[in-house]
């Protein structure tokens, strides 16, 4: 299994100008690959490839048009310029909005990887080595549990930060016997099977007074200047603490839900195409997605079962099997045939629960 871990850099002036430059250097060598590809096309209807690119990279540093220290980390800069090419002729396939790859600006391009741990890059107690940079002092508020693959510099937010993605062997097994169905939702974030229900926070429209005076501030400011920045940069922490404040919630929700039960039973949501109707900020807020994430891979370490199920019908069936139609505004569940009367996300979240078990061959 794969997960990554993120730490905080703290680089010196000298080290944080290095780190500039070499974001500078694999933006350049990106636009650079991106307008190789384009002019290519169009003026020859050549389709160019990565290892075609690739092949070029050790006569071009001979030249010195290109800076960026790491051999391997100006290969994953055409890789991933490669990738976005095959995302837009996927989705030009499929008939998707397609969306071509434009060209990235200095300040929006954040971040660049080294693929290979140990290549340009080194972790030595509470230094990371950077080649092009030198020794940077890292925060290490936890261990680094597994074998690590690729290392990633990020700037988010006018702060340092490294990913470290990591492989590991999951062979935890869950002490627990008990079962959960959950129904995700907007009134409250979760409705358990038990008859729990976790509170949603709303962190975003918590923080909408807050983000609506610092999106002002950037307006109010001159394009290109130096104030612009410096508003630009509140806005992202803005952005960034909400962020932070959602994942915080999630990760305590997941965790605490894979300590509990052992089999946890969810619907396997379009989660995209809610997200793009009326209800899209109330669903972006919750965070859905990143949630169940979240919940996949710490009850994979824990050997705890995740089963998906198809949320078709969950919130328009009784437990006896009669169909009862509601709409969205109506949260109450009257069963004419058999009477039940509970909360629609109770009952639906025990119809989860039936359907996961199924799937298992519990029942």
């Amino acid at each position: 299994m794969r997960k990554a871990y993120k730490y905080r850099l703290f680089p010196t002036d000298a080290q944080r100008q290095a780190l500039d430059a070499q974001l500078g250097e694999a933006c350049r060598l990106y636009n650079a690959a991106l307008q190789e590809r384009r002019d290519a096309y169009w003026r020859g209807g050549v389709s160019l490839t990565y290892y075609d690119q690739a092949n070029q990279l050790k006569a071009i540093r001979a030249e010195g048009t290109c800076d960026l220290a790491n051999f391997s980390a100006c290969q994953d800069v055409l890789r991933r310029v490669d990738k976005t090419f095959k995302a837009f002729f996927r989705r030009v396939k499929h008939g998707q909005k397609a969306g071509y790859p434009r060209f990235k600006p200095r300040r929006r391009f954040d971040s660049y990887t080294f693929p290979s741990y140990g290549d340009g890059c080194r972790l030595t107690q509470a230094r990371l080595y950077l080649q092009g940079v030198g020794h940077v002092k890292v925060k290490l508020h936890r261990p680094v549990e597994g074998d690590i693959k690729t290392v990633t510099v990020k700037r988010q937010a006018g702060k340092w930060f490294v990913c470290f993605s990591v492989e590991y062997g999951a062979d935890g097994v869950s002490a627990s016997k008990s079962c959960v169905g959950i129904d995700v939702g907007l009134t409250v974030f979760a409705t358990l099977s038990t008859g729990e229900t976790i509170a949603n926070p709303r962190h975003y429209r918590k923080a909408q007074a807050r983000l609506r005076i610092a999106q002002r501030r950037v307006a109010r400011r001159k394009r290109r200047g130096h104030n612009r920045r410096k508003a630009v940069l509140l806005l992202q922490k803005a952005h960034v603490h909400v962020q932070n404040q959602r994942a915080d919630f999630q990760h305590k929700t997941a965790r605490r839900l894979v300590n509990t039960y052992g089999v946890i039973a969810v619907e396997d949501l379009n989660i995209k195409g809610l997200a793009s109707g009326m209800l899209a900020q109330a669903v972006n807020d919750a965070g859905w997605s990143a949630f169940i994430n979240k919940l996949d891979y710490k009850a994979a370490e824990a050997g705890v079962q995740v089963v998906k199920v198809n949320p078709r019908g969950t919130s328009q069936t009784c437990l006896c099997g009669a169909e009862v139609r509601k709409t969205l505004s109506q949260r109450w569940h009257q069963c004419a045939q058999c009477g039940l009367s509970a909360s629609r996300d109770h009952v639906s979240a025990q119809l989860i629960l039936r359907q996961g078990l199924c799937r298992l061959g519990s029942t």
